[in-house]
């Protein structure tokens, strides 16, 4: 069983960050600039600086799950904080599926390496923030629960679909491609708002079940 759980660590995790890195932004936006001027590592290169800012951070909340977070009502605030996020999200995902597109701009870049650009671009964006403060905390400290290796399997997860997708929409630029349709992209949002909406329901029960104890 545990072996199960700890399986569907990453799986669960890369989902849940793909969904936020298919979502367009800021770091996509300059991704898409900086691989027209620098090619293909330009978008592996940002993703390098994100991925360290959320090393970081990760090892800060480690450092503060100790007893005092492990509290039920602590455990339970956290979880239902964390399923209101990820509903809201995955019902932004839902509704953005019927009319986004992906809209690249060759132009938007930031004049910045491109290490710097990924951590600077993820402090600016007030959403990452709110993010790791309920859903991150949450996985954290239920990853925690097996310790380092169910921490790192989090983590590694997590920032896989980052590389992923960043690369794949770096290289595209770097080609000169359009490599994904509108069609084919709002199926994605909807299918990931979809998982995300779910697992938000998981993640709100077993918040509740905390506070009741």
């Amino acid at each position: 069983m545990e072996f199960w759980v700890l399986a569907g660590v990453p799986a669960t995790s890369f989902i849940v960050a793909l969904s936020g890195a298919l979502m367009p932004g800021p770091l996509l936006t300059v991704t898409v600039g900086e691989a027209a001027r620098r090619g293909f590592w330009a978008g592996p290169l940002i993703i390098v600086g994100h991925a360290l800012l959320e090393l970081a951070l990760v090892l800060l909340l480690l450092a503060g799950v100790g007893a005092w977070l492990h509290q039920p009502a602590i455990l339970g605030l956290v979880g239902v904080l964390g399923a209101g996020m990820l509903g809201w999200m995955g019902l932004a995902l839902m509704r953005a599926s019927k009319h986004s597109r992906l809209e690249f701009d060759p132009q938007a870049h930031s004049g910045l390496h491109p290490v710097m650009a990924g951590v600077l671009l993820s402090l600016a964006n007030p959403y990452w923030l709110l993010w790791w403060l309920t859903i991150g905390l949450g996985y954290v400290m239920f990853a925690g629960k097996y310790g380092l290796p169910g921490v790192a399997l989090f983590y590694v997860g997590h920032i896989l679909a980052d590389f992923v997708w960043y690369s794949l929409v770096s290289g595209a630029v770097a080609q000169g491609r359009r490599f994904l349709s509108d069609r084919l992209y709002q199926g994605f949002l909807a299918c990931c708002g979809f998982f995300l909406v779910g697992f938000g329901g998981y993640f709100g029960f077993q918040g509740v079940k905390f506070l009741l104890g």
